[in-house]
């Protein structure tokens, strides 16, 4: 098929270069000239774990183009996909300025019959706005099919590839078969496309994120309990996970969660929730629980160092708010490192990837390490944010040497804290017996 993808941000990019992988002919659509062409010369602006190499071999095969001509990419198109941004709106409502603005573009270009696809994550009912913003600019006949990701960043081009499913929302015969012949080679028998009415897709895109991001909270409720009671997360975490009703996924304690989707996810469920006269208290309630979650490190250093971080140099290990990315939107380590500077203290700072972007948020305000050890010279006290494998098994005994002082606040509970308290270290982490 030939495929037009408006939008080569995370997820435009990704479904244009995995389409164009399994044989389409696919043309991604930006309104960025200097973003193009970079693209063009295989240069990608976003960090992920093996889409270079796959953008470059689609260039070379000729089945991945890049344009700023939406007119001339969307009129041979047989399906054409909106993955365009919907940043944060005012009440945490979605803002889908840009997703209208494509649905009129969309209109004016089409030449023949079109699958017109929302890939970008919507509200419900956004599905109705695009047909009608479509309709008001064409004589064509198309259909609005709802298509939200589930995209994990740093894993992203395994979950498109092969996906746990496909959620496809339309009410169109017509639709259906092309989008199921469009995914076909991507499933399995037991990864099913799982064909619905497009706003039980759309909302199905938000639930999901929300009962992640649920998980999340709860289990770090129960770590700030364990600190109260005594008791270990981590072992109430094995006793949980070991029932299979609940699992293991999304239930690990840290300092709370981050990056661009569950967030703004979590607030726009909320808002369309409040717009149809249901206040969702469970999830002003995660949010709750991660905003303070995200304040626990620096809590924790206050009252150890008595107060008062002035003068003290901190080495924090981790910048974005996963592994395998460089996205640091919404990531624990902005708010802690503002913290830290914002009591006076001086940080020294290691991601393997996201330093870059670390630039643009805090400039020349901390200092860049080229390598962990490197960050963590002559400091108070070290925060370990992300948990990069890299940080997985330091050599504690260099470590120790290195540091002014040994302790370790561990947000992500990389370390065994007997083990550390062994080698000596002051060791604090989420929900391990030690405020």
């Amino acid at each position: 098929m030939k495929i037009a993808v408006i939008g080569t941000g995370y997820v435009g990019l990704v479904a244009g270069t995995c389409f164009a992988e399994s044989g389409h002919d696919v043309t991604c659509i930006d309104v960025d000239p200097k973003k193009i062409q970079a693209l063009r010369n295989g240069q990608i602006p976003i960090y992920e774990p093996g889409l270079e190499e796959l953008v470059h071999r689609n260039i070379a095969a000729r089945r991945l183009h890049f344009t700023q001509d939406l007119k001339a990419a969307v009129g041979p198109s047989q399906v054409v996909f909106i993955a365009v941004g919907t940043p944060e709106g005012e009440t945490g409502r979605a803002d889908l300025q840009y997703v209208l603005n494509a649905a009129e573009q969309i209109g004016q270009a089409l030449r023949h019959y079109t699958v017109i696809v929302d890939k970008s994550t919507v509200p419900v009912g956004t599905a109705d706005m695009v047909a009608a913003a479509v309709a008001r600019n064409t004589e064509y006949e198309f259909d609005v099919v709802s298509n939200p990701e589930f995209l994990k960043e740093g894993a992203a081009l395994e979950d498109f590839l092969k996906p746990d499913r496909v959620v496809i929302g339309t009410n169109s015969e017509r639709a259906r078969k092309i989008m199921g012949e469009l995914y076909a080679p991507f499933v399995r028998t037991e990864n099913p496309i799982l064909f619905m009415d497009p706003r039980s897709a759309e909302l199905t895109k938000y639930a999901a994120n929300a009962m992640l991001a649920t998980r999340i909270s709860f289990m770090n409720d129960i770590a700030a309990l364990c600190e109260r009671v005594g008791a270990d997360a981590e072992m109430v975490r094995k006793g949980m996970g070991s029932d299979k009703r609940i699992g293991y996924s999304f239930l690990y304690p840290g300092i709370g969660y981050g990056g661009s989707c569950f967030p703004k996810d979590v607030k726009a469920l909320m808002a369309t929730a409040r717009d149809s006269g249901l206040e969702f208290d469970l999830l002003r309630a995660v949010e709750n629980t991660n905003a303070r979650q995200k304040r626990c490190l620096l809590t924790k250093a206050l009252k150890h160092y008595g107060g008062d971080l002035s003068n003290r140099t901190f080495a924090v290990w981790g910048l974005s708010f996963k592994p395998k990315t460089d996205d640091m939107r919404e990531a624990p380590s902005v708010e802690l490192i503002e913290g830290l500077l914002g009591k006076g203290a001086r940080v020294q700072c290691h991601d393997p990837v996201a330093a870059e972007v670390a630039r643009r948020i805090f400039g020349d305000r901390v200092l860049y390490a080229p390598t962990c050890y490197d960050a963590a010279e002559g400091v108070d006290g070290l925060f370990l944010v992300t948990e990069w494998n890299e940080f997985r098994h330091p050599d504690m005994n260099r470590l120790k040497a290195l540091m002014k002082s040994p302790v370790i606040f561990d947000g992500r509970n990389v370390f065994d804290p007997r083990r550390a308290r062994e080698e000596g270290f002051t060791y604090f982490g989420i929900g391990r017996g030690q405020s």
